[in-house]
């Protein structure tokens, strides 16, 4: 592992075991500097300022395990991974969820799993059946969905565990291809008729 990548992993704990005590607007980069016995100059070098090292952390230790090798077969674990992942700093999460910079952490993830949900619909569907357009609101749609019940169960404290939101989460979208199979076959009236 490079010395770069091992001093930014020693910022990051400091900086985590801080968010652990303290909201994120309160600390400073001296904070972060002092519980790691390192320098100003060494964290600039590293991260712009707290925020990028924000960033850091959630595509280092949340996201990139989420998005490596993620398949329309292995969503829902990832997911589960990576819900674990985050349970297990809880404090850490909960704290930064809470910050201005959550935005960028929901239109990230928004992004991946509207990917993941557009593979699902063609998997479904087959390519080319359903207008892109059509496609692309079917899966923002369910994109949304996800994201804002991770970031609830985020801020509300985390009160299920992992399993359970997955669970939901799973049985939501395993019904929903299940009705979408059956419309697309002729097996389902519409509810209208």
């Amino acid at each position: 592992m490079s010395e770069s990548i091992v001093t930014k992993k020693v910022l990051a704990e400091g900086f985590k075991e801080l968010m652990a005590k303290k909201p994120f607007e309160k600390i400073t980069i001296s904070d972060i500097t002092d519980i790691c016995g390192l320098n100003r100059q060494t964290f600039y070098y590293h991260f712009r300022d707290k925020y990028d090292l924000l960033n850091w952390v959630f595509y280092n230790e949340a996201i990139t395990p989420f998005i490596d090798n993620l398949t329309f077969d292995n969503w829902s674990k990832k997911l589960l991974d990576m819900l674990s992942i985050i349970a297990k700093d809880s404090r850490f999460y909960t704290n930064a969820m809470r910050t201005s910079y959550s935005y960028e952490f929901k239109e990230y993830m928004h992004r991946v799993s509207t990917n993941v949900f557009v593979e699902v619909i063609e998997g479904i569907a087959g390519k080319g059946v359903m207008a892109e357009e059509d496609k692309l609101f079917i899966a923002e749609f369910f994109s949304y969905g996800l994201i804002g019940t991770v970031v609830n169960w985020v801020t509300d404290g985390m009160k299920k565990p992992p399993e359970n939101i997955v669970s939901h989460i799973e049985n939501l979208v395993n019904d929903c291809k299940r009705l979408a199979i059956s419309r697309y076959t002729g097996e389902v009236k519409s509810i209208n008729t």
